[in-house]
């Protein structure tokens, strides 16, 4: 039950990435925990009701969390695929809510989108997380 090169590297990657993130976070000011709060109830609208200052410490707990799963090995990799895909779905949600991110097709980034579109390599990264074991096992049967 060991961990594969490829699946490290993606946890790595998108684990340390997000553990600094959330680091970051840990002494987030409330005008910047407002700013934050505001962009992610576009996609997840229950947000709002949180008061800022709890948004922002509850935002770098659960970033410093994420990314300390994603660096564990001990944490099932298809667990830790599972956390990403909930984090990297709740960023696309508000990239694609937010008025302005999007071009009018709602899809493709403007200059302002640009920077939470790129999002989209962490819900990557989780799909291959979650099912990538499973179709390497599958392969190796057949032979």
């Amino acid at each position: 039950m060991g961990i594969s090169i490829a699946n490290a590297a993606l946890r790595l990657v998108s684990g340390a990435f997000i553990l600094n993130s959330g680091i970051n976070k840990l002494r987030i000011d409330e005008a910047s925990a407002a700013g934050l709060q505001q962009m992610a109830a576009n996609g997840v609208p229950q947000l709002a009701e949180v008061e800022p200052a709890v948004f922002g410490k509850a935002l770098s707990i659960g970033e410093i969390s994420l990314g300390s799963a994603l660096l564990l090995p001990l944490i099932p990799t298809r667990l830790a695929g599972l956390g990403l895909g909930a984090f990297s779905g709740a960023l696309l949600a508000s990239y694609l809510r937010t008025p302005g991110m999007t071009e009018s097709d709602g899809i493709r980034p403007t200059a302002d989108g640009t920077a939470l579109a790129k999002d989209v390599w962490l819900a990557g990264i989780a799909v291959a997380l979650i099912f990538g074991r499973k179709g390497a096992k599958k392969i190796k049967k057949a032979k």
